[in-house]
């Protein structure tokens, strides 16, 4: 765990000052790079982005809320930043510096009305995890153990300026378009606003674990107390296991691996086609497999519910008459807004390209039905399709503000459990409760 913070930067004016000073390390490091060029030495491009992506993350780590998250969502998708960004903005899942203890018992004091060891025997100073909006600490009633998570203070009341603030940051320093982040932002800033009331996830950790808990083989979760939850903190069962990417480094017995992969992928499935209300978050640092090889469901703080039309329209991508037939694909592009009549036919034939590509591409397991996600030339072709589409001048004009944002819920979705799929190398049958 690193090193606690005493203080979280509040107000916008500290904001911005912190975010420049990112700006100002990112210059000085573009300096250099340019400098030791222009005199003949050899320089290093991978070099250059791993020392940005610390200095970027950094501050987002500092700041928490807002800017973590979205550190934390570019994380996931591979198809977004370069590689050296990536590794670094996963550390948000689950690694980022904690608070200190007076600033936790400040909010038990405001929420409650008394500090943590009065309503618990004991109670961790240190945090044992902690991430983009709050962290967790280890608590005890007797001979029960309870994880408590305690929201960072003042993540709900600063969102919008963060976004405001971080928007140019990543425009010009991560060098990505308005177009591209416009939907991510607006999915934090839906997804933070939920995040941020943790008794809207009190309510829909129960209740998704409750409608969830007997329909899935390996899948447990832990029980939810809400005499001991509010607003900005929220207990649960603490649940001893390993997080999911700690677990797949391990030399576990792939039948071992093959059920921890079946389950999440029936997990997510289950609750996609049947109670089209889903886990949104697909990070390792909210999976745990226990001593029995069963996975524990962490944190319902981001959930995405869809409706029935667009769940019909989005996976008619899963038929292959849909994506055999031209005229067919092309109306099932246009009914999820993918592609408009005012498309330029250059900008329509690149999109409908790619889309049949990406289409047959992730489509693979499904088609195939059992499906090994170890074939690591599989997973490599998808993220080389990402790169390419970053890298294509031509397709990231056409590409901004395209589908409806639901797609954007369920893609991310999907991309994480496929990446989830890679790191456990798992085989798995993919043709369960796909409608």
């Amino acid at each position: 765990m690193a090193t606690e913070q005493q203080s979280i930067p509040a107000g916008r004016a500290s904001r911005i000052t912190a975010l420049a000073g990112a700006g100002a390390k990112v210059g000085v490091n573009y300096l250099r790079h340019y400098g030791k060029r222009a005199v003949g030495a050899q320089v290093d491009s991978e070099e250059l982005d791993e020392a940005n992506a610390g200095a970027i993350y950094d501050t987002f780590s500092k700041l928490k809320g807002g800017p973590l998250k979205f550190a934390q969502m570019l994380s996931i998708d591979r198809n977004i930043l370069p590689e050296a960004y990536r590794k670094q903005f996963a550390q948000a899942q689950y690694s980022a510096p904690p608070l200190s203890y007076p600033l936790v018992v400040r909010t038990f004091k405001r929420e409650f009305g008394r500090e943590p060891l009065a309503i618990f025997d004991t109670f961790t100073q240190s945090a044992m995890h902690g991430a983009s909006i709050g962290q967790v600490h280890r608590a005890t009633i007797g001979n029960q153990r309870f994880a408590v998570k305690v929201q960072y203070p003042g993540v709900a009341d600063s969102l919008d300026s963060d976004l405001a603030v971080v928007k140019p940051v990543a425009l010009q320093i991560l060098g990505l378009k308005s177009g591209e982040v416009g939907p991510y932002f607006q999915e934090v800033r839906e997804r933070l606003l939920e995040e941020t009331n943790y008794t809207l996830e009190l309510e829909r950790s129960i209740a998704l674990s409750e409608a969830t808990a007997d329909q899935i083989k390996g899948i447990r979760f832990p029980r939810y107390y809400s005499e001991y939850s509010n607003r900005r903190v929220l207990t649960m069962d603490w649940i001893d296991g390993q997080p999911l990417d700690r677990y797949a480094a391990d030399e576990a017995d792939q039948d071992r691996r093959n059920a921890v992969a079946q389950a999440i992928w029936d997990f997510y499935h289950f609750q996609i086609h049947h109670l089209k209300q889903f886990h949104a978050d697909p990070h390792p640092g909210n999976f745990l497999v226990d001593d029995e090889g069963q996975v524990v469901v962490l944190d319902f703080g981001c959930t995405k519910q869809i409706g029935d039309d667009f769940h019909r329209d989005y996976f008619r991508f899963l038929d292959p008459e849909v994506v055999e037939d031209e005229a067919a694909f092309i109306e099932a592009l246009e009914t999820l807004e993918i592609i408009s009549p005012d498309d330029l036919p250059r900008d329509r034939e690149l999109i409908i390209e790619s889309a049949k590509r990406g289409t047959q591409l992730l489509g693979k397991p499904f088609h195939e039905g059992s499906f090994d996600f170890a074939d690591e030339s599989y997973m490599e072709s998808i993220f080389e399709m990402g790169d390419e589409q970053r890298r294509n001048h031509d397709f990231r004009e056409v590409r901004p503000a395209r589908g409806s944002a639901d797609s954007i819920y369920l893609n991310r979705a999907y991309f994480g459990l496929y990446s989830l799929m890679g790191l456990l190398k798992a085989k798995i049958e993919a043709r369960r409760d796909v409608v």
